[in-house]
């Protein structure tokens, strides 16, 4: 599908240091999103420096993205390589689903404020949260550099 670029020195801090091998981070990188808990099978993840490829399967759209994120948002990792396939490309009505935008966290952001900015509504930060979850784990807890997904509001 393409590249997504993160800030490669905010997130998550996974590895150990420079001694580290990129086997030894793909595999870091690997169990964090399992301990995570996201839907996706034949989980595969290479790191090259500061990129990582991740491949597998997963069954929606919004897995797809949280599997992203959680590999990106890690210190250390600049650049994710999505080569991951979605076995279900429609919503349980059959409509096609609609990608969530990326937003980057600046500095003296909230949900609430990217809520309004987004939606025209800062009370629909929950809809920000949940759909970050389970990376995010309290709505008052983002980062600058931290890029999360904005999904389309349902109508």
């Amino acid at each position: 599908m393409g590249f997504l670029d993160f800030v490669s020195g905010v997130g998550e801090k996974l590895f150990g240091g420079s001694a580290e091998s990129d086997q030894e981070r793909s595999a870091k990188l690997e169990n964090h999103v399992r301990k995570l808990g996201l839907s996706v099978t034949r989980l595969k993840i290479d790191v090259d420096g500061d990129v990582a490829s991740v491949t597998g399967e997963v069954k929606a759209q919004a897995d797809r993205e949280k599997v992203l994120l959680a590999v990106g948002n890690t210190t250390g990792i600049a650049r994710v390589d999505d080569k991951l396939t979605t076995t279900a490309a429609t919503t349980p009505d059959h409509e096609p689903e609609v990608p969530a935008t990326y937003y980057t966290v600046e500095k003296g952001d909230t949900l609430s404020k990217i809520a309004k900015e987004q939606y025209g509504n800062a009370m629909k930060y929950p809809v920000i949260f949940e759909a970050n979850e389970p990376m995010l784990t309290d709505p008052d807890k983002i980062y600058p550099g931290q890029v999360l997904r904005i999904p389309p509001l349902a109508e």
